[in-house]
Formats: structure tokens, C-alpha cells, sequence
């Protein structure tokens, strides 16, 4: 429940009374307006001085951590801190940004490719640097249309003819990361001294395949279908083994093979520390641990907000195999034409408020590459002293499978998919829906939780206006993670229902 929830349930509280007479009413009208206006600025106000306070900490945090990589690792690395600079690489590869696109081009002697990645990642603006521009060009604008009645702007030659400049940039960070992955010189592909080494997080280490973590269950033998499940942010496959899995009937378990995955960086999955975690990466690995070596040929995916995205651009990629997609609390912000799109979901996903909690964590991953990674040296790394303390506490009364799936990642791995997957595809899923809309025929099912404080419940409408087709369910009193967490058999029996529709 929001803060401003609460302050309307309790000033009816107050009422007392069921009629009131209308000037009282008024005066009650007033005071509800006086009070709401009231908590909003002071909850702007307690927002603007915490997060400035963690913009002068993740500067300290900045030069700490480069200190102690320096001790550790005898390498002083990169941050995404650093400016965006002209250069270009010697490994071949540059990272050029023309009109809030960014790619990374690999120049070869066969190909051209191209992997997007989100200038979110190094356009990231302190929050006064933000308010203090906003407010300059809002005089000027407001300068200007002073100045529109009686001056007319006339267009320069260079505009009429189309021969505006494009300006290409590169940003050091990605630059230094490139040339140690595609020069062959990794130099921490494993892990760094931040993150955690147990057996559990570097399992991947000791298989000769660099694959995902997948639990697969069902018959041996391909049945009359099968089902991919993609987890959210910071989760793994035990969000769908734990609750789902065990609640499937028998008839489905022995009609469809169920392949639940850790995406890559996350869980037992691989996490190295040279990737930029890009669509491309995430997709591909997705193909080369299911699709492929399980001979996948037609499928229904079940996917959770961040999963969702990928859901989407595997069944773009893959439009005559997917028969029905099952999505929960997608992201899908509308963008407002003439902004751009990574910047726009970036502020949807994290506006920097303090409240709700759940925002606030969002706004700290988001906006602060520093501060989350030594959130994470201090959870992740410790995540098995933190399981045990859980234990411990709670007398093993509840199931530690959500808390592990939170612990288990890397900050690069999170750090990276945020932004590439979650901003870095503002611009895009308009067209994936287009598609599904248009080229697709499975079934699109959506679902929410109508206490989502994360992802609003506008997101999954927005996904219902680009493809009517789609069915949304809101869930009361549900939230982000209880949609499946506390209601997994009705949700069993609903997906079973979805499947042998669509595969009829």
C-alpha cells in the first residue's frame, strides 16, 4: 500500500460519520487537498536530499573501489563514471551513439555486426545536475516564447538541405571491456574479488559447456509440447521450481516438457565478468541451452517482468514455433514521441523517490553503478551467511528459494542486464508487439498484480492496446512477486488451461 493510500484511508477514518453536512464537506475537501499537497512535497523534499546524499556517495564509493581493484587485482578498472570520448579500439570494435542509439559496430573483414547496448548506462545525470538543467531550459523556453511574437526564426542553409552532422561518440568504459574480451585477454572472466567464489555461484566453472543452468522435468521423450519459464531481475529458476513445478498435475507433467533456466549472471548460470549482458547475449544463450541441445521445436513460454522482454524478442525471433505467451507484470512503458526511449523507462522504472521501499531499491540499482556494487559485496558475496541468519531467525518456518534466487548474481550481470535489457529495449518493444500483433498467431495471455508497486498495472494494458488479442487479469491484492508466489496452484491450473488451448 502507497503513502498516499494510507493517508486517504486515514483521514476517512477521521470522518467519523457517514453524511456531513455540505460545508463541512467542503472544509474536509479542502483539508484532504491541503494535506495530500502537503506529504507531496515533503516526500519530494526527503527524496531530492537522499538521493543527492547518495550521488556524493557513489562518487566516494567510485575512487574506493578503483583503489582496492588496484590493490586486489593490479588493474585499475574502468567505471561507467568516465565520459564519453571519440575514440576508437584496436580490437576493431567502437561503440558509436547517434541519436540516444547506441551500438557497438565490430568492423571484420565478412560483417558488420551490431550489439545495442543502453546509454543509460553512461548517461546518467546527478539529480541536481538534472533539476538545475530542467530549470535553465525552462527559462530559456520560457525566454523564447517571450520573443516568438515578434521574432521569426529562419532555418539555416545546412538544415534545408539535410546536411546536419551526426556526432558519434564512444564511451571509455565499454571500450576497455571490448578490447579485453574480443583481444582474447580476459582478464577476469570468472569472477572478481567483489563477488562471491562458492561452489553454488562458480559451478559453471567446472563444466566443459558454457551453457544456462536449466531444470528440466517432463517425459524423456518430446511430448505434445513444451514449455520454457524465464525468471525476472535478480531471481532464478527456483521462482518457477518451487512454486509452479510441483503443482503441475500429472497429466501435465507427462504431456509437456517443462525447462525452467537461471538467465545468464544469474543463479548456477555462467557470470562472467567480460560481458556486457546484451539482448543478444541473453537470447543466444537461451538458444544454445534449450532450443537446441533439447530440440525444441514448438513451444509455449511462461515469463516475469524482466523475463518478459526476452520472451518477446525470442517469439519475434522464433514466430512459427511459439504457440502461447504467458506474461507477468511485463514493462512495457509507453514512450512519448521526441523523448528518448532508454532515458524515459529508465525514470518510469526508477524516478528516485524514497517511497515505496520497492522504488527506492529499484532508483539505488538504476541510478548507482557504486553503490549497488557494494550492496552486493555485502549480500551477495555473504549471501550464504545471510541464508543462514534467515534460517536461524525464522526456525526454517519459511522457504529460503526467493532470498537465494536475490542473492545469487553478480554486479556486472545485474548491472549490465538492468540496463541493456530492461532500458536498452525502450525502443524496441513497440516493434516486437507490432509483430506478435501482426506476424504471430499464438495466444497472449497477461497477468498482474494489482499491488504491483514496481511495474504498474497501466504496463500490461499498454501491452493489451499494441495486441488486442491479449487477455490481462489483474490479481487483487496481489503484488510483484505474490502473483505466483501465494497463489501457485490456481496459476498451475491456469497455465495448464492456456497450454491445451493453444495446443489444440
Amino acid at each position: 500500500m502507497s503513502l498516499y493510500s494510507c493517508l486517504w484511508g486515514l483521514i476517512f477514518c477521521l470522518k467519523g460519520v457517514a453524511v456531513m453536512p455540505i460545508s463541512e464537506r467542503a472544509v474536509m475537501g479542502k483539508t484532504m487537498m491541503v494535506l495530500t499537497l502537503t506529504v507531496r512535497v515533503l516526500h519530494d523534499a526527503v527524496s531530492f536530499i537522499a538521493f543527492s546524499f547518495l550521488d556524493i556517495l557513489d562518487l566516494v564509493l567510485c575512487f574506493a573501489f578503483k583503489a582496492v581493484d588496484l590493490i586486489v587485482e593490479a588493474e585499475w578498472k574502468p567505471c561507467y563514471c568516465t565520459s564519453a570520448k571519440e575514440a576508437i579500439t584496436s580490437s576493431g570494435k567502437i561503440l558509436v551513439s547517434e541519436q540516444g542509439e547506441s551500438k557497438i559496430v565490430s568492423l571484420t573483414s565478412t560483417k558488420l555486426r551490431l550489439e545495442e547496448i543502453s546509454d543509460t548506462l553512461y548517461a546518467r545525470t546527478s539529480l541536481v545536475s538534472e533539476i538545475s538543467k530542467s530549470t535553465v531550459n525552462e527559462l530559456k523556453r520560457i525566454k523564447v516564447e517571450g520573443k516568438s511574437s515578434t521574432v521569426t526564426v529562419q532555418p539555416s542553409e545546412k538544415m534545408k538541405k539535410g546536411t546536419i552532422r551526426s556526432t558519434f561518440t564512444v564511451n571509455s568504459t565499454i571500450v576497455e571491456m571490448l578490447q579485453g574480451k574480443i583481444g582474447g585477454q580476459h582478464s577476469h572472466p570468472i569472477s572478481r574479488w567483489s563477488d562471491c567464489d562458492c561452489k553454488f555461484c562458480t559451478s559453471w566453472t567446472t563444466s566443459s559447456k558454457e551453457t544456462l543452468f536449466v531444470r528440466a522435468e517432463g517425459p524423456k521423450e518430446k511430448g505434445k509440447g513444451d514449455v520454457l519459464f524465464i525468471h525476472g531481475f535478480i531471481s532464478s529458476s527456483a521462482f518457477w521450481t518451487e512454486t509452479l513445478f510441483p503443482n503441475f498435475s500429472h497429466a501435465a507433467k507427462s504431456t509437456y516438457r517443462l525447462f525452467a533456466i537461471d538467465l545468464l549472471g544469474f543463479g548456477r548460470s555462467p557470470k562472467p565478468a567480460d560481458s556486457l549482458y546484451t539482448l543478444k547475449d541473453h537470447l543466444d544463450m537461451i538458444e544454445r541451452s534449450v532450443l537446441e541441445p533439447y530440440e525444441v521445436k514448438s513451444f509455449h513460454i511462461v515469463a516475469h517482468s524482466l523475463g518478459c522482454i526476452l520472451a518477446l524478442a525470442l517469439a519475434v525471433k522464433h514466430p512459427d514455433s511459439v504457440k502461447s505467451l504467458t506474461l507477468l507484470a511485463p514493462p512495457y512503458y509507453k514512450v512519448p514521441k521526441g523523448v528518448l526511449a532508454t532515458q524515459h523507462v529508465m525514470r518510469q522504472v526508477a524516478p528516485r523517490r524514497v517511497w515505496p521501499l520497492i522504488t527506492f531499491g529499484a532508483s539505488i540499482a538504476c541510478w548507482y553503478e557504486h553503490i549497488s556494487r557494494a550492496i552486493c559485496l555485502v549480500i551477495c558475496k555473504n549471501h550464504r551467511l545471510w541464508l543462514f541468519l534467515t534460517k536461524l531467525v525464522t526456525r526454517n518456518r519459511i522457504k529460503t528459494f526467493l532470498i537465494e534466487g536475490f542473492f545469487c548474481h553478480t554486479h556486472n550481470a545485474a548491472w549490465h542486464t538492468l540496463h541493456n535489457i530492461i532500458c536498452g529495449t525502450g525502443s524496441k518493444l513497440e516493434g516486437y508487439l507490432d509483430s506478435i500483433r501482426d506476424h504471430l498467431k499464438c495466444d497472449v495471455n497477461i497477468f498482474h498484480g494489482k499491488n504491483d508497486e514496481l511495474i504498474p498495472v497501466e504496463c500490461s494494458y499498454n501491452v493489451q492496446q499494441k495486441v488486442p488479442r491479449a487477455r490481462v487479469k489483474v490479481i487483487e491484492n496481489e503484488d510483484h512477486i505474490t502473483i505466483v508466489v501465494n497463489r501457485q496452484k490456481a496459476f498451475a491450473r491456469e497455465l495448464e488451461e492456456i497450454w491445451n488451448r493453444s495446443s489444440g
